[in-house]
């Protein structure tokens, strides 16, 4: 073997080592048109549902394929609509399929039919075995200490118990949202304390709104990372990043810690403008960590950035430093 082809060969499996083969894979973005903030949900059989907010705001949609390209062409189904009157009678936004302890539950945020801005969190349950199948149940809204403006939720398990974290105004007026952690004693039910985890305190993070919204979960390396989205819903949309040792009290807020500047943004040069309502799910190896989030391919948006129907649901890999965090890629295409 010559001494190049030994440099190429060992060079291909340092690569493969750092990054792993699968991360090789491209996707075919967008992997859905006109899907703003990306739930995706992997089955242990390897099936993988794709849940996200519709522009008209007015239903909840899903479609499922065997890999995540396949969600690209896969035939989409409408669980639930709107109410005429009433509690969630619009705004129906930000949907998460979870599956827990057999049933499969979806959480979203909704506004009432006549005053549309009184969005809060609310829950439907399934016991079918695919959640493509069978009733979806109202289980009702999720009760806070604070009766507010909220959405986002997102639930996950740590060390046998359940959480839930959520976008909150808990300051009142223009303080917008932060984000908010509590237990849970059942996947509709917050036990508390109710802890402010982060909220809009750094110049990127209040471009034309005060916002933390859009939280997401990934537990690696020893550490529990969640992801945010912050400022207004156009170009300036972008995420953070906080963590936590898994060995900490979660609740306990002096445990948590924050990027200082926002870890994934407007990247004008691979046109993709405004990423972020991430989530996270698994490739299909079941190890390598995909993004699931939404951006547009343009910066002018006519009209207010909520009008405009084009956050296209995007996938990529993430990565990993030597130190253990994740690695976004900012400067790379998807």
């Amino acid at each position: 073997m010559s001494a190049i082809h030994q440099f190429l060969t060992l060079g291909i499996l340092l690569l493969c080592h750092q990054v792993g083969i699968s991360q090789l894979q491209e996707f075919e973005n967008p992997i859905a048109e006109q899907r703003a903030d990306p739930w995706v949900w992997k089955t242990d059989d390897g099936t993988y549902y794709l849940i996200a907010t519709v522009p008209e705001y007015d239903r909840i949609v899903l479609r499922k394929a065997e890999s995540i390209n396949g969600l690209k062409d896969a035939n989409e189904k409408v669980l639930w609509r709107k109410h005429d009157e009433g509690v969630m009678g619009h705004h129906i936004w930000a949907p998460e399929l979870h599956h827990i302890d057999g049933i499969w539950y979806i959480y979203f945020a909704a506004g009432e039919a006549e005053d549309i801005w009184n969005i809060r969190m609310w829950v439907l349950s399934n016991d079918s075995e695919d959640p493509m199948e069978g009733d979806w149940k109202e289980e009702g809204k999720i009760e806070t200490d604070i009766e507010s403006f909220s959405l986002d939720a997102t639930t996950f398990e740590h060390n046998g118990k359940r959480y839930l974290i959520w976008a909150q105004n808990v300051r009142g007026g223009e303080h917008g949202t932060a984000l908010v952690l509590s237990e849970m004693s059942d996947p509709v039910t917050l036990t508390g304390p109710e802890v402010v985890i982060t909220e809009p305190e750094f110049n990127w993070e209040r471009i034309k709104y005060n916002v933390n919204e859009g939280a997401a979960v990934i537990k690696r390396n020893g550490k529990i990372f969640v992801t945010y989205s912050a400022s207004a819903t156009n170009h300036n949309y972008c995420m953070g990043l906080l963590w936590i040792d898994e060995n900490a009290d979660l609740l306990d807020i002096n445990n948590w810690n924050k990027s200082p500047g926002p870890v994934f943004y407007t990247n004008e040069d691979l046109n993709r403008y405004g990423p972020g309502h991430n989530s996270f799910t698994l490739d299909e190896d079941s190890e390598t960590v995909v993004m699931i989030y939404h951006a547009r391919d343009y910066k002018e948006i006519e009209g207010h950035e909520l009008d405009d129907p084009n956050r296209a649901t995007r996938a990529r890999v993430v990565y990993w430093t030597e130190k253990g965090f994740p690695d976004f890629r900012q400067k790379e295409k998807d």
